[in-house]
């Protein structure tokens, strides 16, 4: 059987509200990209590498993608156990409200779109036609 409906909507709703102030262990992070069994790299504002943990209420009900960002909870150095550096406790589901909080870090700044790359693209398209000649 699955999870129940009420677990997963309790952990969606919980994760659009973002908290209003951060504690000392908590930071914002960039995710990187997963490396399996709930573990994903993620970038500090620091700018250093960070392997983290999914909270076990997040599990198979929120999924994460790669640049997406992240609430973690980082533990002390000597409090590790092996290489996981934290936990997330939180995820970033709303970046517009998220953003209009003080404690957003400056290092993540806001996304563009270019459109010149979309330009270059060809993916979806015809290719050109050649032009006919009438003789």
């Amino acid at each position: 059987m699955g999870r129940p409906k009420r677990d997963i909507r309790a952990a969606a709703e919980q994760s659009t509200t973002p908290p209003d102030q951060l504690t000392d262990v908590q930071s914002l992070a960039k995710v990187i990209k997963a490396e399996g069994n709930n573990l994903y790299s993620c970038s500090v504002p620091s700018r250093q590498t960070v392997l983290v943990e999914l909270a076990p209420r997040f599990r198979n009900t929120i999924w994460i993608k790669r640049r997406g960002y992240v609430l973690v909870d980082l533990t002390p150095p000597k409090e590790q156990k092996g290489k996981v550096e934290g936990e997330i406790v939180n995820v970033v589901r709303d970046e517009k409200e998220w953003r209009k909080q003080i404690y957003w870090p400056k290092e993540f700044p806001q996304s563009t779109y270019q459109d010149e790359e979309e330009e270059d693209s060809t993916v979806g398209r015809m290719p050109p036609s050649d032009p006919e000649d009438d003789d």
